[in-house]
């Protein structure tokens, strides 16, 4: 679990030099996890901001469909905003009805270039992939991202943490070192959960620029926790694949039952965490329940007659 510490950025060297202050720990993801505000950000954010930017207005109800159905609603939700562009035009290429609207979707190498090279995932990693490699593509891709984060940051009336997360937060934070372990932007996060109450009790908030979930976990608690005494808290599929990586346990938070996930965890999955009784059958049995609210096939006709679709390899 422990990183190459010469690899690790500076940015995240807070989360490297991380000392225990109690015997357990536990990650908590934010957007779909503890904030109610997946499901806005892309319905109002990242879906117009998707079919404004890439053209796809001549099909702007089929690309909502698959937009909110790759970000929500399927195996994929919560992947990376890269990924998820990825998945999105990969869906619509295969899809019957864009097809028979004369809709081509391009390939978009240049996408798939930066997805695959060394750069990190984040708005920092697009940037210098661009210095390298400049295309149109990529500079439509920024533009794009730089778009959704600004139409996240204009959101007004934020509806804040689901029912139960402060007391399940509260009532950790008495026995765990706890830190918010996310793919959003740091500085968003720390607004986020500074302004609900929550980031107080948080040993620290770490973002998309220190890296990959399964690396935020490997740096903050890597090597410094006794074997099951490691936690990641999460509502996406990535988040129980970054729990494995980083071979720790996952608690999901299931999409739809948030409220209910958040009352068991304080009242069930808590104890056996700190009792030693969480892993094995019983963690086994939360994620397949977790799993069956998030299907791997499109609910549509496919010009491949194909209906399942791979989760996204995503980097470690």
């Amino acid at each position: 679990m422990s990183p190459e510490m010469g690899q690790v950025p500076e940015i995240a060297w807070p989360l490297r030099d991380f000392v225990p202050r109690q015997d357990f720990f536990v990650g908590i993801d934010s957007d779909g996890c503890v904030m109610d505000s997946m499901e806005r950000k892309h319905r109002e954010c990242f879906t117009p901001c998707a079919i404004e930017y890439w053209g796809l207005e001549p099909i702007a109800d089929l690309a909502r469909e698959t937009s909110l159905f790759v970000n929500l609603s399927s195996t994929t939700r919560g992947l990376n905003r890269w990924l998820a562009l990825r998945q999105v035009f990969d869906l619509l290429r295969d899809r019957t009805e864009v097809a028979e609207r004369g809709v081509r979707i391009p390939e978009y190498p240049e996408l798939t270039d930066f997805i695959n090279s060394e750069h990190p995932l984040s708005d920092q990693g697009i940037a210098a992939f661009a210095d390298e490699h400049p295309s149109a593509t990529i500079r439509t891709a920024i533009a794009y991202g730089e778009a959704v984060n600004a139409a996240v940051a204009a959101l007004k009336d934020r509806t804040g943490p689901f029912p139960g997360v402060l007391d399940a937060i509260r009532r950790l934070a008495q026995r765990a070192d706890c830190m918010t372990i996310s793919a959003t932007r740091l500085r968003a996060l720390v607004q986020e959960w500074t302004a609900f109450g929550l980031a107080p009790w948080m040993q620290a908030i770490a973002g998309q620029e220190m890296g990959s979930k399964a690396r935020q976990l490997a740096y903050a608690a890597g090597g410094k926790y006794p074997p099951g005494h490691v936690l990641l808290i999460g509502d996406a599929p990535g988040d129980r694949d970054a729990a494995a990586r980083a071979q720790c346990l996952y608690y999901p938070i299931n999409p739809g039952r948030e409220r209910e996930s958040w009352a068991r965890f304080t009242a069930e999955a808590l104890p056996r965490f700190l009792e030693g009784s969480f892993a094995g059958a019983y963690q086994h049995a939360l994620i397949a329940e977790f799993e069956a609210y998030l299907p791997d096939e499109v609910p549509w006709p496919t010009i491949s007659g194909g209906k399942r679709f791979p989760m996204p390899l995503v980097k470690g």
